[in-house]
């Protein structure tokens, strides 16, 4: 059964930050939830400070990163072989500019090598020793496996290759943001798929699917069942529905239903409008959520 939820926010900033669509429940959902909620904390106080909608974001999803409750960055889940493969991306809605990783080897933060793609402007996106080399010229330092790779995510492969079958590992996590000025941004950052076949890419790094944001429409972020949402290309099917009139919230869940009968599969979406009117909807059981806008504490919920 697929949900909804829609906050009004009206005009300053709005945010709304995700981690990850899933199956979460009891103490893991609530550290999740608390996780989203330190997130929009801290990217609330650089809104509240005349901060970008772009910063915003880049440092809801670096702090989600850092933390091993989610699958992004530290935590991230393993390739087959044992290895973190990273994705990211990261977009901001006045000028289109974007920037994003892919089977990024470990460092720290992948967003901030998305970041330094949107900014350097040459491409738009990076992969593999590719992503790596651009991310040293940039002067981000490798990290150690050991460093990034946890016992949690060790245990979770082992019962997957046991299992015979990649898993949809869920945790993946994104946030849309609305500044003062009423510029918009998405961003999402993930491990992918535990189990995956070394190489394999998602949908987050991939504009149109996982992540997009647009001034004049809206900004989202998907997680969930990555091929299936590349299939059905999510965020722009989202970002159209949100151009013609319907609200973040009915926007992701008509994408969410569309994406389930036609192929399948499942997820979550956060979504917030030209206005600063946030949504989201999953179809999943559960999605880890915090959001903050002008005037507003902190909320969270899954």
């Amino acid at each position: 059964m697929t949900v909804k939820a829609a906050f009004e926010s009206a005009g300053g900033y709005a945010l709304l930050v995700h981690g990850g669509a899933g199956d979460a429940s009891g103490l893991r959902l609530d550290g999740q939830i608390a996780g989203c909620q330190d997130a929009t904390e801290a990217a609330r106080a650089l809104l509240e400070a005349g901060a970008s909608a772009l910063d915003a974001v880049q440092r809801a999803v670096a702090i989600l990163e850092n933390d091993a409750r989610f699958n992004a960055g530290t935590g991230g889940a393993l390739t087959r072989d044992g290895t973190l493969e990273l994705d990211a991306a990261i977009m901001e809605g006045t000028t289109l500019r974007a920037g994003a990783v892919c089977c990024l080897p470990p460092f720290k933060n992948p967003i901030d090598v998305a970041r330094a793609v949107l900014n350097d402007a040459r491409h738009v996106l990076y992969s593999g020793e590719g992503a790596a080399a651009f991310a040293r010229a940039k002067g981000f330092e490798p990290a150690l496996p050991a460093d990034m790779v946890t016992d949690g995510a060790r245990e979770s492969l082992v019962r997957t290759l046991k299992s015979g079958a990649s898993a949809w590992a869920a945790g993946t996590v994104g946030a849309v943001a609305r500044d003062t000025q009423g510029r918009l941004a998405a961003a999402t950052s993930t491990g992918g798929i535990m189990g995956k076949d070394p190489g394999r890419i998602g949908d987050s790094p991939l504009l149109g699917a996982g992540t997009y944001a647009d001034d004049a429409r809206g900004a989202v972020s998907a997680t969930g069942q990555g091929e299936g949402i590349m299939r059905v290309t999510l965020a722009a099917r989202v970002i159209q529905a949100i151009a013609q009139g319907s609200s973040p919230a009915e926007a992701c869940f008509d994408g969410l239903t569309f994406m389930k009968k036609r192929v399948a599969a499942t997820g979550g979406m956060i979504g917030i409008d030209k206005d600063g009117r946030l949504g989201w909807a999953r179809s999943t059981t559960s999605m880890a959520y915090a959001l903050t806008w002008h005037g507003h504490r902190v909320l969270g919920g899954g």
